[in-house]
């Protein structure tokens, strides 16, 4: 089988001005990384699919785990976009995954 590796970029700003607030930012939060997403950034993740058909999962999953306030976007690009990511300030990550496999363990 062919695989087209994707990364869909995930990118959130929540509201935090009450405890129900903190609390939905929480449970999104850990439904991200239940699903494999991984944080580049505060309030940006980023996750590996291996092709269409994995994307359309995931997004149908985020689209039913979407909190009732504040900005959810997400971003489809390849693989090989990815890679040309600049780090303009600071380093690279060097816990990224990078990974087809199912399950990783870190």
């Amino acid at each position: 089988m062919n695989y087209k590796f994707m990364r869909l970029m995930l990118f959130f700003d929540l509201p935090m001005l009450t405890d129900k607030d903190r609390r939905e930012y929480n449970r999104f939060h850990k439904f991200l990384l239940r699903n494999g997403f991984i944080m580049m950034q505060k309030s940006v993740y980023t996750k590996l699919v291996i092709n269409n058909v994995t994307s359309a999962a995931i997004k149908q999953r985020v689209y039913c785990n979407l909190p009732p306030a504040g900005n959810v976007e997400l971003l489809e690009i390849t693989e090989n976009q990815f890679s040309r990511i600049e780090y303009l300030v600071g380093n690279e990550q060097q816990e990224v995954v990078d990974s087809t496999d199912r399950l990783v363990e870190i």
